[in-house]
C-alpha cells in the first residue's frame, strides 16, 4: 500500500474541518498515453501510480475521507484490451494491499455494485475493508460506480425493508458511501466539464474544481491549488 506515515509528503497547505471530505474523477490517462504514441492503457499503469501519490498527499495534509472514480458503469463500453488492463491493474492493487496493509493508515473501502466480479475478487476486496477497517484515513475505491445506480441500490434496499415513505436521511443512509460524509470538494482532471454520473446525490452542495492538467501529470501542487481554491469560495447552501 502507500499511505505510510514515514513516506508522507512535504506539507504545502493545511486543512481544516471545512475540508474533510475529497473526491477525485481521475480523467485523461488515455488521452495522457495516446499523446505519446503509446496504448491507452499505458496511460492507465501512470493513472495508478499517480493515485497512489496523491493519496498519500492528501492524508498528510489533513483530508480525513478520500473517494477516486476508478472504474464506471459505463466503463465495460471501452475497447476489451482497456477494460482488461484496468482490472489487471486493479487486481495488482488488491495484491499490493495484501502485501503492506499492515504498515498503512488507510481504511479502504470498494464501493459500486460489485456483484459483476468473481466471488475470489470480492473475498479479497472483503477481506482489505474488513482488516483496515480500524485505520483513520478512509478511503472509497468507486468501481464498476454509477451515481444513478447507486440511487436505485439504495431505493431498492427501503423498499426490502418495507418502507412505505422514504426521505432524504433514509436514502443517504443507504448509499455507498454512508460511512463518510458528503464530499466538500470534487476535483476533475482531464478538462471535461460534466459530473460524469458520480456522486449525484452526495454532490448537492459540493464544490467543484476542473483542471486541464491530465490526470498522470497531476501532482500535490495541482492538489494544492484546487485545496487553495475551495477556501477561496463561500459555501452558502442555498442560504445568502
Amino acid at each position: 500500500m502507500f499511505f505510510k506515515k514515514s513516506q508522507k509528503a512535504e506539507k504545502k497547505v493545511c486543512v481544516d474541518e471545512r475540508l474533510q471530505h475529497i473526491a477525485f474523477i481521475m480523467d485523461g490517462n488515455g488521452r495522457w498515453a495516446q499523446k505519446r504514441g503509446m496504448p491507452r492503457e499505458f496511460g492507465h499503469t501512470h493513472g495508478a501510480a499517480t493515485f497512489k501519490k496523491i493519496g498519500r498527499y492528501c492524508e498528510s495534509i489533513g483530508i480525513k475521507y478520500m473517494t477516486v472514480y476508478a472504474f464506471s458503469t459505463e466503463n465495460w463500453k471501452r475497447p476489451q484490451n482497456e477494460v482488461d488492463a484496468i482490472m489487471k491493474l486493479f487486481d495488482d492493487y488488491i495484491g499490493d494491499c495484501f502485501a503492506e496493509m499492515k504498515d498503512d493508515n488507510v481504511h479502504v473501502r470498494f464501493i459500486g455494485n460489485l456483484d459483476v466480479f468473481p466471488q475470489s475478487l470480492r473475498e479479497k476486496m472483503e477481506r482489505i475493508e474488513r482488516e483496515t477497517a480500524h485505520k483513520p484515513f478512509l478511503l472509497n475505491v468507486a468501481i464498476n460506480y454509477g451515481g444513478r445506480e447507486e440511487i436505485v441500490h439504495a431505493c431498492k434496499a427501503l423498499l426490502h425493508e418495507g418502507k412505505n415513505e422514504i426521505c432524504e436521511a433514509d436514502i443517504s443512509a443507504h448509499l455507498y458511501t454512508k460511512e463518510c460524509p458528503d464530499p466538500d470538494l470534487i476535483v476533475r482532471t482531464g478538462g471535461d466539464l460534466r459530473t460524469s454520473n458520480f456522486l449525484l446525490w452526495q454532490s448537492a452542495y459540493a464544490e467543484y474544481y476542473f483542471t486541464d492538467v491530465l490526470w498522470p501529470d497531476f501532482s500535490p501542487a495541482d492538489v494544492d491549488l484546487a485545496v487553495d481554491a475551495f477556501y477561496s469560495r463561500k459555501r452558502r447552501y442555498g442560504g445568502v
